[in-house]
């Protein structure tokens, strides 16, 4: 690890940075980034043209030495990783200077130190820590927005301890995740999360609401505004100029022509036929149990579900580890692991880097427009 001065700032000329935000410092965050670095596999980041794409890491710079010292010592690491280090004042110069000739600094990654309350320990939260976190957030969106990085790239946070901690979203309401942080600092009324994989692409009409208001959250407007933002990034970030897309109904078998319920009938299939109609190639409201099947998969670019747990669970058990979270909707590209802060496997070397690999790919691919290649 190496610290740098205001005056040696790097400012490649190549690629903007994508930015990867280590979350929970007592999780897995900080290990994953360091296995990918000790086994080589972030020089894997390159543009279309080839050139190397910086990474930025957002964490506490003593913490991260202290980690990857643990790892080291149980011989989890194949080599200690190398980085630089400056802060957050330091990294919108770098932005502002976009892109000043400066030589390419041989290290793994940058780190962009922002400080915890209390002292680090693997496995155990401290919310002390809570407002670290969030502020890797702020600086992240800031940056993305003001396009002085490519993409963000987040891992793991520990949801109840920013609750616990009185971290709030922009309106004031309980922080409930990367999603809505994200939605509502970017002043967007509706975002989309998809989840993907090899396997399959889905995306949901709602998220993390309980199972009891779902149905008074599936309207004509709440469909619409998902169907049109799908569409929208499946053409721009995704390389699809006519995309294919199957949508699940609500009800069991998409409410069976009424007597299981009417939202497929009343809601979701006008909606749909709108599309339609314009030619877009999407389908009416199907059966879940039937729709996820490989007969239908085979010839569609993506899933649009209806709630949580209608999509994502066929989703993760076709991939779990190697599957990447999306949001959809956004002024910048925002990918994410797919997996939490797994405090107990935080400091052991057990923790798997696949999901934050392909979540890298994602970000590289959906940057340059062409996600279309591998997923």
């Amino acid at each position: 690890m190496t610290s740098l001065s205001a005056a040696a700032l790097p400012c490649p000329s190549g690629p903007r940075p994508i930015l990867v935000t280590t979350g929970e410092p007592a999780g897995i965050g900080m290990d994953i980034i360091l296995s990918l670095a000790a086994e080589n596999k972030l020089a894997d980041f390159k543009d279309n043209i080839g050139n190397q794409i910086p990474l930025w890491v957002t964490a506490d710079a003593k913490a991260l030495q202290s980690r990857a010292q643990q790892l080291a010592g149980q011989g989890k690491l194949p080599r200690l990783p190398e980085w630089q280090v400056i802060s957050a004042d330091e990294a919108r110069v770098v932005g502002k200077e976009w892109p000043a000739n400066q030589p390419n600094l041989k290290v793994d990654f940058m780190v962009i130190h922002i400080e915890t309350a209390a002292p680090v320990h693997a496995g155990v939260i401290n919310i002390a820590n809570a407002p670290m976190v969030a502020a890797q957030l702020a600086l992240a969106h800031e940056l993305a927005v003001n396009q002085q990085i490519a993409a963000i790239v987040t891992g793991p946070l520990q949801k109840s301890a920013l609750i616990d901690a009185d971290i709030r979203l922009a309106d004031g309401s309980m922080f409930s995740g990367h999603t809505e942080y994200f939605m509502q600092r970017s002043h967007c009324d509706k975002v989309v999360m998809m989840l993907a994989n090899q396997a399959m692409r889905v995306a949901l009409v709602t998220t993390h609401l309980p199972l009891s208001e779902v149905p008074a959250a599936i309207t004509q407007d709440n469909v619409r505004q998902t169907v049109q933002i799908v569409i929208q990034d499946l053409q721009d970030k995704f390389g699809l100029a006519h995309p294919k897309i199957l949508v699940c109904g609500l009800n069991p078998h998409a409410g069976e022509g009424g007597h299981l319920g009417r939202e497929e009938i009343d809601v979701i299939n006008p909606v749909l036929l709108e599309y339609r109609q314009r030619g877009v190639a999407i389908s009416e409201a199907m059966p879940a149990d039937t729709l996820f099947t490989p007969r239908h998969l085979a010839d569609c670019d993506a899933v649009i579900a209806m709630y949580h747990d209608q999509g994502l669970p066929v989703l993760k058990s076709h991939g779990f580890g190697d599957t990447v979270n999306i949001t959809l909707g956004l002024p910048y590209v925002r990918t994410s692991v797919d997996h939490g802060t797994a405090l107990d496997l935080a400091g052991t070397g057990k923790a798997s880097s696949s999901s934050l690999y392909q979540a890298l790919m994602m970000a590289q691919q959906m940057m340059m427009g062409a996600a279309s290649t591998d997923f």
